[in-house]
């Protein structure tokens, strides 16, 4: 039953009090901001979820990093690789695995995995001017000694080595190549003459007694460029060898 005005016989409007207006009021307002704050937490969340999924795209590689990797940007890598083993940042086992994962890389980003610790490129030795004065050494003679070049050394085009009772070690990994065909004429006379190359190059052997230490490496795995430096050998042995390797033989584990 509806309460009604005795006098006039109209409904009765009940008044409610300021207060509880006031207080429904708030009760909406804190209704509404909790209802924006959850809004927002989700548009962050899905914003961060997009973030994660474009970090794990391709595209955030870099643009190149798939793109196929040419004869002359391995030989470049190639390059800066050998510098870096001459200058001491990478031992034997570094470079040789350095240098044979740039012959055989696909991609600018294999390419780059394998100068990732290394510093940035220098002006290159052949861009400085020449200095006049003597070429470098184009004989080496040893009775019953041994001859040894390795490191940072020039190489003529033509290079000839005697070594009598004695041994005889090149190691042309970090040496700077004079002429892109490069001959050396070994003699050894009860002696060893080892001649250490790095898998960069192309080796043409001929003569008495030369042999090769890569029987387990006919196929190395990848393919020289054309214009790839080329090492002849001219080698006669007597009682001795002169042999040809990429790597230096491995070093006996010293006992306790």
């Amino acid at each position: 039953m509806e309460a009604t005005d005795g006098d006039s016989g109209m409904p009765e409007v009940q008044e409610v009090p300021e207060g509880q207006d006031a207080a429904r009021g708030q009760d909406a307002a804190r209704g509404q901001d909790a209802a924006r704050g959850q809004d927002a937490a989700r548009g962050q969340d899905a914003a961060r979820g997009q973030d994660a999924a474009g970090g794990s795209s391709p595209a955030a590689a870099g643009p190149g990093a798939a793109t196929r990797a040419s004869d002359r940007e391995r030989d470049a890598v190639v390059q800066r690789v050998q510098d870096a083993f001459a200058e001491g940042r990478l031992d034997d086992t570094e470079f040789d695995e350095r240098t044979r994962a740039a012959l055989t890389a696909r991609t600018h980003a294999e390419l780059d995995a394998l100068l990732a610790d290394l510093p940035a490129a220098t002006a290159a030795p052949g861009n400085a001017a020449a200095v006049p004065g003597r070429g470098p050494g184009r004989f080496a003679i040893a009775l019953k000694s041994s001859v040894r070049r390795a490191g940072r050394w020039r190489v003529p085009e033509r290079y000839t080595t005697v070594v009598y009772k004695g041994g005889g070690w090149l190691d042309l990994r970090s040496a700077e190549l004079s002429s892109p065909v490069t001959t050396f004429v070994a003699v050894a006379y009860k002696s060893r003459v080892t001649i250490l190359v790095p898998p960069s190059v192309r080796v043409e052997m001929t003569g008495f007694g030369v042999t090769q230490g890569l029987a387990d490496e006919e196929d190395p795995g990848y393919r020289l460029p054309a214009d790839a430096p080329v090492i002849q050998v001219r080698g006669i042995a007597y009682k001795g060898t002169v042999e040809i390797a990429t790597r230096p033989p491995e070093r006996p584990a010293l006992r306790g």
